[in-house]
């Protein structure tokens, strides 16, 4: 298992709502193994690399309505 971290720095948080929207987006995903976010917009992802991939996790994302900016 190769566990991978990285801190995202997304649109389309703006309130606690939209945190509870990125939660609901993310749950389930296979192989995430934590997610937190902040109002600033700053997500920070670890994720098992055996069962998803960063694209994946991104997509899933934009799905939700969330676009990277950059990592941080």
């Amino acid at each position: 298992m190769s566990v991978r971290t990285e801190t995202l720095q997304v649109t389309g948080i703006r309130c606690e709502r939209c945190v509870g929207r990125l939660a609901a987006t993310l749950r389930d995903h296979p192989g995430l193994e934590q997610a937190n976010a902040n109002l600033m917009g700053a997500v920070t992802l670890s994720w098992d690399d055996e069962q998803t991939s960063r694209d994946d996790l991104l997509a899933a994302l934009a799905r939700g309505g969330f676009r990277q900016v950059e990592s941080l």
